[in-house]
């Protein structure tokens, strides 16, 4: 059990174990298990570092991440220059399709649009610029259009949770509806739902997941 000050430590010294974070840049407010983070930092990559690293705290049930991107003067760029650089990005790497791929730039955001075959493809395209200097943030509007359109097995998704050791299966319940997965249940934390939301994607076939699940920490509510 984890009193609000033990949980903002628990959040602060995650942070500080980022290398590419510096603590002072970011302040962490907890409130029954909800952490919100603000602060300004000057690189998009250090607003997920700090995302990430609070995800990844036992009693973190949710995030509110109200960090500012403002770049020094040498790493301002047009909105022109940013979509040059984000469309070399995607045709570097090679998991992305980069020609079904439309991307939009607004005041340095980048929006992702198009469709793709696998989920693996939408998160490697927007990996694929989050570290380019000048971007504020990404709005991944991809679409998963899977080439298999058959029926899910919802064994195949429940034996795949069952070999991740993080996650404790006879928690997690798969309900599939045609391409669709929806993950209700209880887990411990953050991390454990993220995964067991990308063990579905991983799945051949799935267009959707409804990921459901509800993040159950033993918490003492301590003012």
């Amino acid at each position: 059990m984890k009193s609000n000050e033990q949980l903002q430590k628990d959040v602060m010294d995650s942070i500080k174990w980022e290398p590419q974070l510096h603590a002072a840049e970011i302040g962490v407010i907890v409130h029954d298990g909800i952490v919100t983070l603000t602060g300004t930092v000057d690189n998009y990559s250090k607003k997920l570092a700090a995302e990430s690293a609070t995800k990844d705290v036992a009693g973190v049930r949710a995030v509110v991440e109200k960090i500012d991107v403002k770049y020094h003067n040498l790493g301002i760029k047009t909105d022109d220059e940013i979509a040059a650089e984000v469309l070399k990005s995607l045709r570097n790497h090679w998991d992305v399709p980069d020609e079904k791929i439309q991307v939009e730039v607004d005041d340095s955001w980048v929006t992702l649009n198009g469709d793709v075959t696998w989920n693996y493809q939408k998160e490697a395209a927007k990996r694929a610029i989050e570290n380019i200097p000048g971007v504020k943030g990404v709005l991944n509007h991809i679409n998963i259009k899977a080439l298999r359109k058959s029926e899910l097995e919802k064994r195949v998704i429940e034996n795949a949770l069952r070999r991740h050791w993080s996650i404790n299966a006879d928690d997690v319940h798969v309900t599939v509806d045609g391409n669709k997965v929806i993950l209700t249940g209880k887990v411990t934390s953050m991390y454990q739902k993220e995964e067991a939301g990308r063990i579905a994607w991983k799945t051949p076939g799935v267009l959707f997941v409804e990921n459901n699940l509800v993040v159950d920490y033993k918490y003492e509510y301590v003012l």
